[in-house]
């Protein structure tokens, strides 16, 4: 951790333009605490957007994120789940690229009306998602290659 307060953690992301997926530095910074709050857990606010090409700057948050806390048919939920970080506003207000990456593994299970668009990170917590990541590696690729194989993108 730095002065300030940063901390980093080990993401994947999942490049739009049909790169490999690769592990990246995910940013976080700590959020105050609300005034008279007694939890001893300090929040921490991730920067995906450091890793999005294209984002709006500033403003309304321009980024969303889903949590995959296990895949279809498992009756558990994994110790350590992820956390889908993904685009919702660019700058120019046009859509982001349809993610080539993601594409290529759907492959003839891609449907374009869910498709997932902009470059993709995913982090790894334990607990709370914004309190407690930990480092994803891509020995986490083939449970997320499982999950995107069969799930597009919210909307």
């Amino acid at each position: 951790m730095d002065p300030s307060g940063t901390i980093y953690y080990d993401a994947i992301v999942f490049p739009s333009d049909g790169r490999p997926p690769s592990v990246v530095k995910l940013l976080t910074s700590p959020i105050p605490s609300p005034r008279g709050s007694y939890s001893d857990s300090v929040h921490r606010m991730p920067h995906p957007e450091i890793h999005m090409d294209y984002i709006a700057e500033g403003g309304p948050r321009a980024w969303d994120y889903q949590l995959i806390e296990a895949l279809d048919g498992m009756s558990r939920t994994f110790a350590s789940p992820y956390i889908i970080f993904y685009p919702v506003r660019s700058r120019d207000g046009m859509p982001f690229p349809i993610n080539k990456t993601i594409r290529d593994i759907q492959g003839r299970g891609f449907r374009e009306e869910v498709a997932w668009r902009g470059n993709i990170v995913v982090a790894k917590y334990r607990g709370d998602a914004f309190t407690s990541l930990v480092n994803a590696s891509m020995a986490d690729f083939p449970i997320l290659r499982n999950y995107l194989l069969t799930h597009g993108a919210p909307h």
